[in-house]
């Protein structure tokens, strides 16, 4: 439970911020999936099923992002900086 814990502290803000998304992608899909099926439990299912999916994949884009801008940063930092010519 420790390795879980500390899992969930270093990545907190990332956790927090997909399953706030998920809820919201939950309400629009079972809302559009009513819509087109007229059905409660056909709309139930997809409803849940598309949007887990989709919040594994974007806890991993978001990381895959904050990763790709890190990198650029320290690439930024690490070139020496142009002087004026005169």
């Amino acid at each position: 439970m420790t390795r879980l814990r500390h899992i969930f502290r270093a990545h907190q803000p990332t956790l927090l911020k997909t399953a706030s998304y998920y809820l919201i992608h939950i309400v629009v899909a079972a809302c559009v999936a009513y819509a087109v099926t007229r059905n409660f439990w056909a709309s139930l299912t997809l409803s849940l099923l598309e949007p887990t999916v989709q919040a594994f994949a974007y806890f991993f884009h978001e990381k895959a992002w904050n990763r790709a801008q890190m990198r650029k940063s320290q690439a930024m930092a690490s070139q020496p900086a142009l002087e004026p010519s005169h």
